[in-house]
C-alpha cells in the first residue's frame, strides 16, 4: 500500500470519531405564526389610520411649523400641507374601525395585499417580474381612468388611483410595457428615492421567518419596482427586521428585542451611506438623552441635521422621501421602546409622512404581540376584522359576500401561512410538518 493510500485510510478511520456536523434547524409553530400574522394586519391598520390623521400636517416649513409634540395628543387635528382635513377623524388620537365595519385599504396595506394575492394566485414562493407587472396592471387603476373619489369632506370629487410619487411613475412605465427592476432605474424613474417601497414590502420579511437572506431575495423584485440605492436599502432594513422577529431571544424584553432587531438590520446598510449614518445619529441621540420621554429632542435634531443642514450626504427635497422618513421612523421606534401604543403615538406626532412609519411599526409590533396581544394592549375584547380592498384597488374576488368589504384579516393571515409553507420548502429547503403543526427551518 502506498504512503498516500495509508494516509487516506487513516483519515477515513477518524471520521466516526470526528463526526459530521448536523445542520442547525429551528422549529416554528404554524398556528402561532398565523395569530402573529393576524396581529400584524390588525396593528398595521390601527397604526395606518391613526397616522393618517396627521399625515403631512407638519413637514418642517414655515407654514407648518412648529412640529407636533406630546401636548398635541388628544387635540384637534390641523390641516395637511395641501390645506385639507382628513375625513375619518377630527382629533389626534388612536383610530379604531367599528367592529361591524371593514378596515379601508390604503397605500400602506393595499399593495402588500396585492402581493399576498399574487403569491396565492400563482401558488409560488417567488414572484417574477412579469407576474408583478400583470398584477399591478390588473389591480391598480390607471391615473386617467380611476373612479371619482371625494378624499375629504370639503373636496371636489376627482379621479383617484391612490398611487403617489415613485409607485405612480413605476405604474406608468408598466403600462408602457416596462418590467421591474427597470421601473426604478433613475433614468426611467426620477422618484426612485421616495418612501414608496417601504410601505409595500415589509410583508416579505414575514414570508421568510428567521431567514433574512431568503426574505431579501423574495423581496428584491417587489422593492425594485419603485426603489433604487438608498431607498432600496432602507426598504431592505424593514424587511430584515420583520424576518428576524422569531430569531430574537425570547427571554429579552420586547424593548431589547426591538433594539436587537434594529441592530441586525443596521448591518446590511452600506457603511458610508446616509441611511447608515442616519441610523447611527438617531441611535446616539436616543442613547445620550437622559429623558426617554423627550423624543421631540431627537426629532428636532433630525429636522436640523437632515432637512436644514442636509448632513451625511443626504440632500432633502421632498417630505415624501425615504430618507427623512427613515430617520423619523427610528425616533418612534427607539423612544417607543417596544410599546405599540407609545410607538404609534410618537410616530403620529413626529411629522412628515407620518402614516407610513406608524403603519410599519404597528405591523411589526402587532406581529410580535400576536392578535390577542394587540387586543389586550388596547383594552379591546374585539376589533373590526373585515378588509375593504376595493376602496383603493380593483378586480379582487369577494371572499366575504355576506359581510362588508371583500376579505378579513383572519383570512389574510391564513393565506399568509400557506405562502410561508411554500417559501420554507422551495426557498429554504426546509420541511413542512403538518402533523406537528410546524415548519422545520434550516439555518444558513
Amino acid at each position: 500500500m502506498s504512503k498516500i493510500s495509508k494516509v487516506c485510510l487513516f483519515l477515513l478511520c477518524l471520521l466516526p470519531l470526528v463526526g459530521v456536523a448536523k445542520p442547525q434547524v429551528v422549529n416554528v409553530s404554524r398556528s402561532d405564526y398565523q395569530t402573529r400574522l393576524h396581529g400584524f394586519w390588525l396593528g398595521q391598520n390601527i397604526a395606518n389610520w391613526t397616522g393618517l390623521i396627521t399625515e403631512m400636517d407638519k413637514v418642517g416649513t414655515a407654514k407648518t411649523m412648529p412640529f407636533y409634540t406630546d401636548e398635541d395628543w388628544g387635540t384637534k387635528d390641523l390641516k395637511a400641507m395641501w390645506g385639507e382635513y382628513v375625513p375619518h377623524a377630527s382629533v389626534i388620537d388612536f383610530y379604531f374601525e367599528k367592529p361591524n365595519q371593514p378596515w379601508g385599504s390604503d397605500d400602506d396595506t393595499d399593495i402588500e395585499y396585492i402581493y399576498l394575492h399574487l403569491h396565492d394566485k400563482h401558488q409560488t414562493s417567488l414572484l417574477t417580474a412579469t407576474q408583478i407587472r400583470a398584477g399591478w396592471l390588473e389591480h391598480i387603476y390607471p391615473e386617467d381612468s380611476a373612479p371619482l373619489f371625494k378624499k375629504f369632506p370639503d373636496s371636489t370629487a376627482q379621479k383617484e388611483n391612490f398611487l403617489w410619487e415613485s409607485n405612480q411613475r413605476a405604474h406608468d412605465l408598466m403600462i408602457q410595457g416596462m418590467l421591474p427592476p427597470l421601473t426604478s432605474e433613475p433614468k426611467n424613474n426620477s422618484k426612485y428615492m421616495m418612501i414608496d417601497a417601504q410601505l409595500t414590502t415589509e410583508i416579505f420579511g414575514l414570508f421568510a421567518p428567521i431567514r433574512s437572506d431568503i426574505a431579501l431575495n423574495i423581496a428584491n423584485l417587489p422593492i425594485s419596482v419603485s426603489a433604487k440605492d438608498e431607498a432600496q436599502w432602507i426598504a431592505n432594513f424593514y424587511v430584515v427586521m420583520h424576518s428576524l422577529v422569531l430569531k430574537a431571544d425570547k427571554n429579552l424584553s420586547i424593548q431589547d428585542r426591538v433594539e436587537w432587531l434594529a441592530k441586525q438590520a443596521r448591518r446590511q446598510l452600506p457603511k458610508n451611506s446616509y441611511p447608515a449614518k442616519m441610523y447611527d445619529f438617531v441611535w446616539q441621540s436616543y442613547q445620550n438623552n437622559p429623558d426617554k420621554n423627550d423624543w421631540e429632542k431627537t426629532r428636532d435634531a433630525v429636522y436640523q441635521r437632515y432637512q436644514i443642514k442636509q448632513a451625511d450626504g443626504y440632500k432633502y427635497k421632498d417630505p415624501f422621501e425615504a430618507g427623512i422618513n427613515f430617520a423619523a421612523s427610528l425616533v418612534s421606534l427607539f423612544y417607543g421602546q417596544g410599546d405599540i401604543k407609545r410607538t404609534i403615538q410618537i410616530g403620529t406626532l413626529s411629522g412628515w409622512d407620518s402614516d407610513n412609519p406608524t403603519a410599519t411599526w404597528g405591523g411589526l409590533l402587532g406581529f410580535m404581540l400576536g392578535y390577542q396581544g394587540v387586543l389586550d394592549t388596547f383594552g379591546k375584547s374585539e376589533m373590526a376584522d373585515g378588509y375593504w380592498i376595493h376602496r383603493t384597488r380593483r378586480n379582487f374576488p369577494d371572499r366575504t359576500p355576506n359581510l362588508a368589504g371583500e376579505d378579513t384579516l383572519t383570512n389574510m393571515a391564513k393565506r399568509g401561512v400557506e405562502i410561508v409553507d411554500k417559501v420554507v420548502v422551495e426557498q429554504m429547503q426546509g420541511k413542512l410538518d403538518i402533523k406537528n403543526d410546524q415548519w422545520i427551518i434550516p439555518l444558513p
